[in-house]
């Protein structure tokens, strides 16, 4: 019997036990990895990795996207958000010009910090 990657076995864990709150964290942390791996990539010139990574970027922004929740106003700004930020990761991909990818992961970053902000308001009760 195999050994299980014990590193794996706790991201799994933390994943599923993670509160909806806590996954939307995750996904925000997980763009942000792969935007920043997609830049190093670029500088590489290693264009096949660095592809990858944006494509993973971009699927975490689109799962973002297509799960929000409408009945709520905030999320028509969010998807306008969104679908800007996925224009700017498909520019980088076909440019592979790292000012789109700033200009993704400044967008990430703060949408990121402010949603670990309201979970720290949320937490507190306030």
């Amino acid at each position: 019997m195999a050994m299980k990657n014990p590193y794996g076995q706790y991201k799994q864990n933390s994943v599923i036990t993670a509160s909806p709150q806590e996954l939307t964290l995750m996904l925000y942390n997980g763009a942000l990895k792969f935007i920043g791996m997609s830049k190093i990539y670029i500088e590489q010139k290693d264009i096949p990795k660095a592809n990858e990574s944006i494509m993973r970027a971009q699927d975490i922004i689109q799962e973002l996207n297509i799960t929000l929740n409408m009945d709520y106003e905030i999320s028509t700004g969010l998807r306008s958000l969104y679908i800007y930020i996925l224009d700017k990761l498909v520019d980088a991909n076909i440019s592979k010009d790292i000012k789109h990818l700033d200009e993704a992961a400044e967008m990430v970053t703060e949408l990121r910090d402010t949603w670990k902000e309201s979970m720290i308001i949320s937490k507190s009760g306030r």
